[in-house]
């Protein structure tokens, strides 16, 4: 008997998912180039701007609020905010750029086949290229204020790169797939990625918080669940915990277990988003 004559034929659009983009990084690199490219044509300073922007962003909050409103109960304040700063803009980066990513190459999509978690992929690793700069400064400022790496601090650090990865994937593959049937969600991840900056103890201490709700109140316990919470807590211990002695006392409690967890949620997010973006991607082709 010979097989059937759609025998290994697959669904135009779908593919082998996640494993498919690890076995064609070729593709993957060629993708993070071109987005690069794009983004600083005709730009004088070109990866430069991965310093100025978040530099900026950093001299505003640490004027208003270290200098102005004097918020200066925490020690090494300057290391405390840049470190909450760079964990936040580096995954709203990821996000942002994952959402948008299957509708800017809809060019691509309509004309060729390749696995499209490319796309997303492409973007959380351009947001991680622009994270080395920024992770270089963190680190020399806060060895002028004192840190000394340790080994816990090291696999925090580690642990903090990861988490952030895996997560802004899970959810810019989520996103990234609804997107293209739903052009709002650009507007509304855009509304929702403005306020991140809040919702994490980048600009204040966790305890503040705490006093706010209640110690024993479920709305901590949520927010410290908050895997991105988790992430600036991982770069805090990693860096601005051990520059001065003070510091430890501000520092968030079970940031173990709390790791843990966050990593859970990651997990799933990347599980659920995969079978999210597989089971739309066939339309994608028909919706650009």
């Amino acid at each position: 008997m010979t097989a059937p004559a759609d025998a290994g034929l697959v669904v135009q659009g779908t593919g082998g998912g996640l494993r498919e983009v690890l076995g064609r990084r070729h593709l993957l690199v060629l993708l993070v180039r071109k987005e690069l490219r794009v983004r600083y044509r005709a730009s004088l300073l070109g990866l430069g701007w991965s310093y100025v922007k978040p530099t900026v962003q950093f001299l505003v909050y640490f004027v208003a609020l270290g200098l102005v409103l004097r918020q200066n109960e925490i020690g090494d304040y300057a290391v405390y905010l840049f470190g909450g700063l760079m964990v936040v803009g580096v995954f709203a980066e990821a996000v942002g750029n994952a959402t948008r990513s299957v509708v800017a190459n809809g060019e691509l999509v309509r004309k060729i086949f390749l696995p499209r978690e490319l796309f997303p992929v492409a973007s959380v690793c351009v947001a991680g290229v622009h994270l080395v700069p920024q992770l270089g400064v963190l680190l020399v400022a806060s060895l002028v204020a004192g840190w000394r790496p340790d080994p816990v601090g090291v696999l925090a650090l580690v642990a903090a790169v990861v988490l952030l990865a895996v997560l802004a994937l899970g959810l810019g593959l989520v996103l990234a797939a609804v997107d293209v049937m739903f052009r709002d969600v650009e507007n509304v991840v855009d509304l929702v990625l403005t306020v991140l900056v809040w919702t994490s103890p980048v600009l204040y201490p966790w305890h503040l918080v705490a006093d706010l709700v209640g110690r024993t109140s479920w709305l901590l316990t949520l927010y410290q669940a908050n895997p991105l919470t988790v992430a600036v807590d991982l770069v805090h211990r990693a860096t601005w915990q051990t520059a001065s002695p003070g510091n430890a006392a501000f520092a968030a409690p079970d940031l173990l277990e709390r790791s843990v967890l966050a990593f859970l949620v990651a997990g799933l997010s990347v599980v659920a988003g995969q079978r999210v973006f597989r089971r739309t991607s066939g339309r994608f082709a028909q919706e650009l």
